[in-house]
């Protein structure tokens, strides 16, 4: 793990606010202490892409404030 890494945020689940793809920066609405906070977001694995209104799982947040995110597990999706 690198050390500018912080995992408090790992595991929790986002919306897409702005397209996230490789080498571009999305935007990612994540739900902390008590309200909702926008973090400029990448993907996890580097070549994923992610469209608005997706969810998404964070993976880990780098300083100052860019979040990793990765597709959301199925048993994590609610039924349609």
């Amino acid at each position: 793990m690198r050390r500018d890494q912080d995992r408090s945020l790992t595991g929790k689940i986002g919306r897409v606010s702005g397209a996230i793809g490789p080498g571009t920066l999305g935007e990612v609405m994540i739900e902390v202490r008590g309200g909702t906070s926008a973090y400029p977001a990448h993907p996890y694995d580097g070549i994923s892409s992610f469209l608005v209104g997706e969810r998404v799982l964070v993976m880990y947040l780098e300083s100052p404030q860019t979040v990793f995110v990765e597709a959301l597990p199925e048993f994590l999706q609610h039924p349609a």
